[in-house]
């Protein structure tokens, strides 16, 4: 069911199983004793920024599903994105599975867009189990974004910094497991923030509701 731009579940869908994997800035937060993996080198022995976080993204993709005692032919569909062009992480981490791929591009949120797409999927009777994932490296995302760090450009006082994490969880039917209770499908604002290092600036308005 559907109101407004939020989807009510009729099955209420199961996050059965998670896994992440994160660098050693964010192993130092208040979330780094909860990933599966954390990473001392954020190059994860990979020669570059990217495969580093394609690494990332394959491993925590493998650990849900490990996690959760399935194997790749117990998943009907992978749903995935990262920050890049052409979300090549996640594109080429899906080449390491043996399952259908459906990529998707949605920034800081497309984590939250795969859970509410596998929901869809599962509660709909199209799949009976779907794995939801992202990954990100702060590296690589300051190359596609900013400056590459080996330019050695100063960062300002409030620049953010991107995660170097991935993560991933199987949502399937049943009766065990978190709930997917409902999603909420979110609107293009656009305030007019063009500072690039502020990205939280840019993002805020999505934590609110906002009414005509």
């Amino acid at each position: 069911m559907k109101k407004g731009n939020t989807v009510f579940f009729k099955t209420s869908p199961r996050i059965t199983s998670f896994a992440s994997v994160c660098g050693s800035k964010e192993k130092e937060g208040v979330l780094g004793s909860f990933a599966d993996i954390t990473l001392d080198d954020d190059m994860f022995g990979e020669s570059t920024f990217e495969k580093a976080e394609c690494k990332m993204l394959s491993t925590a993709i493998a650990l849900a599903i490990e996690k959760g005692g399935y194997s790749e032919k117990d998943i009907d569909v992978l749903f995935s994105g990262d920050l890049l062009n052409q979300i090549i992480s996640a594109s080429f981490s899906a080449r390491d599975f043996n399952f259908p791929f459906l990529g998707l591009y949605s920034a800081c949120s497309t984590m939250s867009e795969s859970i509410l797409l596998s929901a869809m999927m599962v509660d709909g009777g199209y799949v009976k189990r779907a794995v939801s994932a992202t990954g990100s490296h702060f590296a690589s995302a300051e190359r596609q974004y900013r400056y590459p760090l080996e330019l050695g450009c100063t960062r300002p006082p409030q620049a953010q910094w991107t995660v170097t994490a991935a993560g991933g969880c199987v949502v399937e039917s049943g009766s065990k497991g978190i709930k997917v209770v409902n999603g909420t499908m979110g609107k293009v604002c656009d305030f007019g923030v063009t500072d690039v290092n502020n990205m939280g600036a840019a993002m805020a308005p999505a934590v609110a509701i906002i009414t005509p």
